[in-house]
């Protein structure tokens, strides 16, 4: 029986590593951890914040994931939203929808990811 998720992983083009930085870790706030050392040769990073982990995967062939997403749920959605807007990244308006405010935003790679405010 599956109990939680344990992570989520996106691609990214071989080279992608500073800009998953600016992005996972500079705009979301996510924390970098250290992949294992059998498979860090193959490139990419991770990410983690509490029980939240993110991997970004290198893939050669890659193509971004424009209508499957991650949705992360973030206590601050409106200070979010103007820290990518600051950083470069260009987050839509914030919108309601199902009595949730929300906001899209594309990772370095143009992989669509979702903010979902809480509180």
């Amino acid at each position: 029986m599956i109990l939680a998720i344990d992570h989520v992983q996106v691609a990214a083009p071989p080279g992608c590593e500073a800009r998953a930085r600016a992005f996972y870790a500079g705009a979301l706030g996510l924390t970098e951890v250290p992949k294992p050392a059998e498979i860090a040769a193959r490139g990419g990073c991770w990410f983690e914040s509490g029980a939240v982990h993110v991997h970004v995967g290198v893939e050669a062939e890659f193509r971004p994931a424009r209508k499957a997403h991650v949705g992360f749920r973030v206590a601050d959605l409106d200070a979010l939203v103007a820290r990518c807007r600051t950083l470069g990244f260009a987050p839509t308006e914030i919108e309601t929808r199902g009595g949730e405010r929300r906001s899209y935003v594309d990772d370095p790679f143009g992989n669509r990811i979702e903010l979902i405010g809480v509180g």
